[in-house]
């Protein structure tokens, strides 16, 4: 019983973790504002993703690899936006 929850654990961390960004995006998207986003958070998390990303691959973790990968494309739009929706 329990071997047959502990991957709906992971997949549903991995959606809810990968997903917690869409309300940003979407609200800045509608805002056309992004002047207090941090970029420099967004860099880390580009970067802590992209590694997780290339470690799921490394150990051939398809789950791993996909949401970590969803999770760098949200990120680098963020960077994206922030830069597009910028004032100076």
């Amino acid at each position: 019983m329990v071997n047959q929850i502990i991957p709906i654990i992971g997949l549903a961390a991995g959606v809810l973790t990968s997903a917690s960004l869409l309300p940003q995006l979407i609200k800045t998207l509608k805002t056309k504002e992004a002047e207090d986003v941090s970029p420099y958070m967004f860099w880390m998390l580009v970067i802590g993703t992209s590694l997780w990303t290339y470690y799921g691959i490394l150990r051939d973790d398809l789950p791993l690899t996909i949401f970590n990968a969803f999770s760098v494309t949200l990120n680098i739009l963020m960077l994206v936006l922030r830069k597009r929706f910028k004032k100076s």
